[in-house]
């Protein structure tokens, strides 16, 4: 039986129910009065249920695809703006001990060099994504309790917020590492992380334990519970994601908007982010081996459905994704996405590990600085914001502030002005040019007017070396 509070994996993701689902959404998908309550629902920006969720992505209507399409933009207009927060991910290790059958980290792998990071180069490493300009990384290393036991994950968090370098700093450091317990998070929460985040990879448990066959990763139960146990650890914010092309792409968007449902019933607050990664080529992994590939058509309109459904939630993009690809799905629900990254351990001062260590192909190879003179020619608004990360605003305080719509006024200005810090520091001619004239016309749209005149302020101010603004 499906039970959203219950902290049990197999209540609150229930087998059943999304089976039901499935069969409900098909058996509806091209009622016109069935889509057009859920639509009206779906208008007022408050989220729809798995089950309505399921209903508009088997929809067939060509008319209807198009007005959830236009919803989700309106959706991410309303909440996110025009704002992309901007990250990038570091690698520490590649040794693990899992079997995963679709990752080239796994156990059996031995044509893969295993990597792990000293201090001094995570140093190194942190130094060289400073001088692209970044301020926001995702932390990922295997799961090995050997190699990569808790306390090399909390030194290197402590050595990544030590490196000051020219006017670089890393200010926000999400981290995505395995399932692990209470006391381990509360480690994490107490040296500083910005969002936990743990991809399910497929909620379907039988699909789950064949594609984890040997590991601790094996344990499905454990490894979907983790948020919970994230939250009990006094992590705020929590990301879930989903690997598409494992298993069917409706149970997974079901599986997904339940786990959300679960994290709002259960611990008051829904996940701070969703990804949505796809099955892509690595090292010895094929993606023909893998039946349920997401088609393009199909991907963009998972992301309108997820936005749609958590209509909150940021949602992110990585490098996995072609530059068209992610062009598409920008307007569609995506607030984050990250630029000039390295897949490999080791690979931002030696570029080269990425032939080798690499954990998935990137798609998009373009420069940090490329990837934002491209947003910003597409009218969005380059984020290296961390402030509300800083200023305490992260959980229910966060949410109830996005939720309400007063967000605008603390995260539009803070973009800016990060953006102009970018601007003044790393950025070429023509990018600079850009975002000089985006932040003239952009400034103008912060609707407090005193946020207003006091950001002005603080970008004229910048030449003179102000820096780090928090509203």
């Amino acid at each position: 039986m499906y039970d959203p509070k219950s902290l049990k994996a197999e209540e609150f993701i229930c087998h059943e129910e999304i089976l039901e689902s499935i069969e409900y959404a098909k058996r509806n998908k091209n009622d016109q009065k069935i889509l057009q309550e859920i639509l009206e629902k779906a208008k007022k920006a408050k989220g729809i249920s798995h089950k309505e969720a399921a209903v508009l992505m088997e929809c067939e209507l060509p008319e209807i695809n198009e007005e959830i399409r236009k919803l989700a933009v309106e959706i991410k207009e309303k909440f996110y703006g025009k704002r992309i927060v901007i990250f990038a991910p570091l690698y520490l290790s590649n040794y693990c001990i899992n079997g995963c059958t679709y990752c080239p980290y796994h156990a059996k792998n031995k044509t893969m060099p295993r990597i792990k990071l000293t201090q001094e180069q995570i140093k190194n490493e942190v130094i060289a994504l400073q001088d692209m300009g970044h301020k926001r990384l995702a932390i990922e290393a295997g799961e090995d309790p050997q190699n990569n036991p808790i306390e090399y994950i909390l030194e290197s968090i402590e050595t990544i917020y030590s490196i000051k370098h020219k006017n670089g700093d890393i200010r926000r450091v999400n981290v995505n590492i395995a399932a692990t317990t209470v006391e381990n998070y509360t480690k994490l929460r107490d040296v500083g992380i910005g969002t936990y985040i743990l991809f399910q990879e497929t909620y379907n448990k039988e699909s789950y334990e064949k594609l984890h066959p040997t590991g601790p990763k094996h344990d499905y139960a454990y490894h979907t519970e983790a948020m919970d146990r994230a939250m009990q650890g006094g992590i705020d914010d929590v990301g879930l994601g989903v690997l598409f092309g494992l298993e069917g792409y409706l149970y997974e968007l079901i599986g997904i908007i339940m786990h959300a449902e679960h994290l709002e019933a259960a611990q008051g607050v829904g996940p701070h982010t969703i990804s949505v990664p796809r099955i892509c080529p690595a090292d010895d992994i094929d993606t023909a081996d893998f039946s349920n590939a997401v088609p393009d058509e199909i991907f963009e309109k998972i992301v309108a459905v997820i936005r749609i459904a958590v209509p909150y939630t940021g949602m992110i993009v990585s490098t996995r994704e072609s530059k068209r690809t992610r062009e598409a799905v920008l307007s569609l629900g995506i607030s984050q996405i990250s630029g000039g990254s390295r897949t490999s351990v080791g690979g931002y001062t030696e570029p080269e590990r990425d032939d080798s260590s690499a954990q998935f192909d990137v798609s998009d190879t373009r420069t940090l600085d490329e990837v934002l003179n491209w947003l910003m020619r597409l009218g969005y608004v380059p984020s290296f914001c961390t402030a509300c990360y800083r200023a305490g605003r992260t959980g229910d305080r966060f949410m109830s502030l996005l939720k309400s719509g007063q967000i605008v006024n603390c995260c539009h200005p803070n973009a800016l002005m990060t953006l102009k810090e970018y601007l003044e520091d790393y950025a070429s001619e023509d990018t600079k040019k850009i975002g000089e004239d985006l932040i003239a016309k952009e400034i103008l749209k912060v609707p407090n007017e005193n946020v207003r005149k006091k950001a002005m302020e603080y970008l004229s101010e910048l030449h003179n070396g102000k820096r780090d603004f928090r509203f």
